[in-house]
């Protein structure tokens, strides 16, 4: 009767990782994608031979996207990301102490932040935080964390592992656990940008037989008891039993037609996005060799050289990248504003770098993520909506426990088993 088992609208990340899953247990898939190409957040712009992927794209190497793309047999090319840390505190650059002579010889640590400092890394990288309570991550640090200079530390690391800045709001055991694999196993950053990570995705579908659509806006999903109704902005009509939503939460909310009342209504509202300003910058080398990290520990900035570890371009451009974490309690970003406050870090870290610059990237207000492990979540999303039998949702905005492409990568594969697991 249907052509189709399964529709999947969105072909990012989860939207792919789903349509893999449901593929190799003999489901017959089609993605429907809204642009002329696949990878939504995930894709990397090709600026003149430099490869830019839109911000900064770190893969924890522990993480549960790489388990999932392991499991589907995707081996991802690129190199443990660690190096030398620096930290950017009133205008000034200062190393990161990463071992305990570092430690005692930190000029920025005093004799008792010291100690709390050894104290807190050790409970970082061999703490066990499976059944931490319900408690923000704000308040385990004023509970944990005496010394004012070493939560400002703190606080940095888990910014950079999570790329939010909302430690009231964040629930601390997912932050923890992601900052724990951040110190003990590392990232990765990858050869060819995250298109790398989107392409052997793809590619790996379609050799399974799922179809994809380019330019396929859906604008209505109607649900009906044994099937879902999907139009699409051309006027072509989908039916299918099963509909898997890979969309950002607003967008799936407008799609399906009566879901006002239904928990996805509820799942969407709760949602708090986060966004940052990002430079991406293509240099043909750093005038400063020693600082190719750095965090800020009093202000939300972030500087890594993506070339230390992935190849981003044929002819050995350096491909680094700068970012200004958002309060997503803020109103509105000033986008020249922000902009100048970049360059002025860039200015900190590397004089003269305007002299180095062949390509440029300014993303004035990226989305990072649709939604994050948070205080205010009421229920934990998806991925079936329970008053609308076979619509599923997917994406990043969709983890529990994870964040960011974890949670993307992650939610592709629980919709596809749960799928699995009702029809079988």
């Amino acid at each position: 009767m249907y052509k189709y088992d399964v529709a999947i609208i969105g072909g990012g990340l989860a939207g792919l990782t789903a349509a893999n899953f449901l593929v190799k247990e003999g489901k017959k898939v089609v993605v429907l994608e809204k642009s002329n190409r696949v990878g939504g957040r995930a894709i990397t712009n090709n600026k003149n031979g430099v490869l830019m992927n839109l911000g900064v794209h770190a893969l924890l190497i522990d993480g549960k996207a790489m388990k999932v793309l392991t499991e589907l047999g995707i081996s991802i090319p690129g190199e443990n990301a660690s190096v030398k840390t620096h930290g950017i505190w009133r205008n000034k650059v200062y190393p990161i102490p990463t071992n305990f002579s570092s430690v005692l010889s930190s000029k920025l640590l005093t004799w008792k932040g010291k100690i709390v400092y050894l104290k807190l890394m050790l409970k970082l990288t061999k703490g066990n935080f499976d059944s931490l309570p319900e408690i923000s991550l704000s308040d385990w640090a004023d509970r944990e964390i005496s010394d004012p200079m070493v939560r400002h530390i703190f606080y940095s690391l888990c910014r950079v592992t999570t790329y939010i800045s909302a430690p009231t709001l964040q629930l601390a055991k997912p932050v923890l656990i992601r900052v724990k694999h951040g110190l003990t196993t590392g990232v990765m950053y990858v050869d060819g940008g995250w298109e790398t990570i989107i392409q052997e995705l793809k590619k790996q579908a379609i050799e399974s037989g799922v179809e994809i659509f380019y330019s396929k806006k859906v604008i209505e999903i109607e649900h009906h008891e044994q099937y879902q109704s999907i139009r699409c902005s051309d006027g072509e009509l989908y039916k299918v039993p099963v509909c898997v939503i890979a969309a950002p939460p607003k967008e799936t909310l407008k799609m399906v037609t009566g879901s006002e009342n239904t928990s996805l209504s509820t799942w969407v509202n709760q949602t708090i996005p986060i966004t940052a300003s990002c430079l991406d910058l293509g240099v043909k080398k750093l005038p400063n060799l020693e600082n190719q990290f750095a965090i800020g520990l009093d202000q939300t900035y972030y500087f890594t050289n993506q070339s230390r570890s992935a190849k981003l371009s044929e002819d050995n451009t350096l491909v680094v990248s700068l970012v200004k974490y958002h309060n997503p309690m803020q109103q509105s970003i000033n986008p020249q504003e922000a902009k100048v406050q970049l360059e002025t870090v860039m200015d900190l870290l590397h004089s003269n770098w305007r002299n180095e610059v062949v390509a440029k990237q300014f993303l004035p207000e990226m989305t990072v993520v649709h939604d994050f492990p948070h205080m205010k979540r009421k229920d934990n999303p998806g991925p079936e909506i329970p008053q609308m039998k076979g619509i599923y949702i997917a994406g990043d905005w969709c983890g529990h426990d994870e964040i960011l492409a974890d949670a993307a990568v992650e939610s592709g594969k629980c919709v596809a088993l749960q799928i699995l697991a009702k029809r079988t």
